[in-house]
């Protein structure tokens, strides 16, 4: 550890909180039809669209419509990526003539990008065209993110509105979402990014000799494009196989800040959004100040981990008695460009959102240093989250929370003048063990399956790990790898798409039938007894449900991977 390392994940912080408020005022005007310094430019294109796909942006739907019209366009998203995956071979902008993907693998693959997913168990260099890089997998990264925030919308719209069964409309949530947001917020990052050295070319592979004079294959393609929307949309799936890792993808510090900044800048914003549509910019400040919490302690852990390193690579001192730490930390599975400092950031954000992209190996950190962003994922990716999906899924925390504290001092819990009663409990019940019944049975299946056991190619503690973050990762659409795992084959690719799809789409559902619940509710007004929910106890509180349910679910299988492993390093 090093004062240098703090201060890199200091500024990170700093000037993250610093964004929060003009994004997220931008983006509440954005979401409610509001002038911007944009709607010159963007306003006659909205219209355009709207009358180009027969919508009429003022025909509102209720819940079910709004799921259904989701649940249907997102159907059309993964059969369209799996056939361009399949027929790719004859199309064009293919300069390595690449033929079609296997059935099993573009399906994965249709559904990971879909979902927000980005799991990816190819090499994008050497499996995917440019074509299909940027009309599949760049174009789902746009709407697979914008699903996200036009779900959370209809939900913060629960809240807003008393006496109705209307949540808005889906195409005009997921036109504002990309039209004001995504895309001009992406083409000014892809802009920085080419500037600082990341390629944008369709200029076909270079085959140069190395200092062995050996001929090698240098990959090229349309990369700032996509890495720019890869990390704004928290998708993480890389042009390169090596990802953030890959130097024409995150070429050096400042390329490496802007994309751990840009994967939870609108993560972070939407809570001050969230405030202003609410009509009380405490609840989301106090949302965020939850958030911020955990990821700093879970970042300065992962920083500790990996800056102490494993105790059997320690050197003697100069007395030679004292045991030293591991000269330099843990380094292995790290760009020396970046260090351990801004690895720890990046790979705990990475998972603190639903990105997934990484700039170093998670399989190669410390078990407690791979504990830390394994834990940012099954605590259910609340912490920052996912564009959209994560707000919306601490807000089922504070629903819960609130029902809980009611039931402790025995009055009908209330958050933000609405009565969580019976159905919501239900809901939120339901949206809170979906995903720990998923991860864990699958992992379950593939611990004491054959195929599953197969791809280890690690054994022990830590293999198991490797699957269990596997299926965490899928099942809370992040998308990144603890690595070690062959998971490129039928039962890892059925299983994976299984997860995502649930992950995704078994948690939009009820978070919209609850949002319907709740703006059909009236409005009641806050009284003296009403429960503080911007509080420094009630945010206590809450980060205490937070554990509290993550500690049952996922302790005891945590036991069996990284904290054994532990045990096992500094014991033994």
């Amino acid at each position: 550890m090093t004062l240098n390392g703090w201060m890199q994940i200091a500024a990170y912080f700093i000037t993250l909180i610093l964004l929060v408020k003009p994004l997220g005022l931008y983006m509440k005007k954005a979401y409610q039809g509001e002038r911007t310094f944009l709607s010159p430019i963007l306003s006659p294109v909205e219209r355009l669209l709207y009358r180009l796909g027969g919508i009429a942006p003022d025909d509102e739907m209720n819940w079910a419509t709004y799921a259904a019209v989701m649940l249907l366009f997102n159907l059309v998203g993964i059969l369209f990526l799996y056939l361009l995956q399949q027929i790719q071979g004859v199309l064009p902008l293919n300069p390595q003539h690449l033929g079609a993907v296997a059935p099993d693998l573009a399906f994965n693959t249709a559904v990971s990008f879909v979902t927000n997913t980005n799991w990816q168990n190819y090499g994008g260099e050497s499996t995917m065209s440019d074509l299909t890089q940027m009309l599949g997998m760049t174009v789902q990264n746009f709407l697979s993110a914008a699903t996200g925030m036009a779900i959370l919308m209809a939900f913060i719209r629960g809240f807003t509105r008393h006496n109705t069964r209307l949540l808005g409309n889906f195409w005009v949530d997921l036109t504002r979402s990309v039209l004001y947001i995504l895309l001009p917020l992406s083409i000014l990052l892809a802009m920085v990014f080419v500037s600082q050295g990341v390629v944008q070319t369709f200029s076909p592979t270079v085959i140069v000799n190395n200092s062995q004079s050996s001929p090698q294959t240098i990959a090229l393609g349309p990369v700032a494009s996509q890495l720019a929307i890869k990390h704004l949309g928290t998708n993480g799936g890389g042009f390169f196989n090596a990802n953030a890792a890959h130097p024409f993808e995150n070429p050096n510090p400042l390329t490496d800040f802007l994309l751990v900044l840009s994967q939870t800048a609108i993560p972070a914003a939407l809570t001050y959004t969230f405030g202003k549509m609410v009509g009380d910019t405490k609840q989301g400040w106090a949302l965020l100040a939850v958030m911020i919490i955990f990821l700093a302690v879970f970042t300065g852990m992962a920083y500790v981990a990996e800056s102490t390193g494993n105790p059997h690579l320690a050197v003697l001192g100069v007395d030679q008695t004292a045991n030293l730490l591991q000269p330099g930390g843990n380094m292995e599975g790290k760009e020396v460009r970046f260090g351990i400092a801004r690895s720890a950031l990046f790979a705990v954000t990475t998972t603190a959102t639903s990105n997934g992209a990484v700039d170093s190996m998670h399989d190669s950190f410390t078990p407690l240093g791979g504990l830390a962003p394994m834990v940012m994922m099954l605590l259910g990716e609340v912490i920052l989250g996912g564009v959209g999906s994560g707000l919306y899924g601490m807000l089922v925390f504070v629903i819960v929370a609130v029902f809980i504290a009611g039931l402790m001092v025995g009055r009908t819990p209330e958050y933000l003048g609405k009565k969580i009663e019976v159905f919501e409990m239900k809901m939120a019940a339901l949206l809170i063990l979906i995903m720990p019944l998923t991860v864990l049975g699958l992992t379950a299946l593939a611990v004491v399956t054959a195929p599953g056991q197969s791809a280890v190619l690690n054994p022990g503690p830590h293999g198991f790990s490797e699957i269990l973050y596997a299926f965490t990762s899928q099942g809370n659409n992040n998308g990144s790898a603890f690595a070690g795992l062959s998971g490129n084959n039928l039962f890892y690719n059925l299983t994976g798409a299984l997860a995502m799809l649930v992950g995704r789409f078994g948690l939009a559902v009820p978070t919209l039938a609850l949002a319907g619940s709740l703006a059909n509710k009236k409005f009641v007004p806050p009284s003296a007894g009403t429960l503080s929910t911007t509080s420094g106890l009630f945010l206590g509180w809450l980060s205490g449900v937070i554990l509290l349910v993550g500690a049952l679910n996922f302790v005891p299988a945590l036991a069996l991977g990284p904290m054994i492993e532990q045990l096992m390093m500094i014991g033994r």
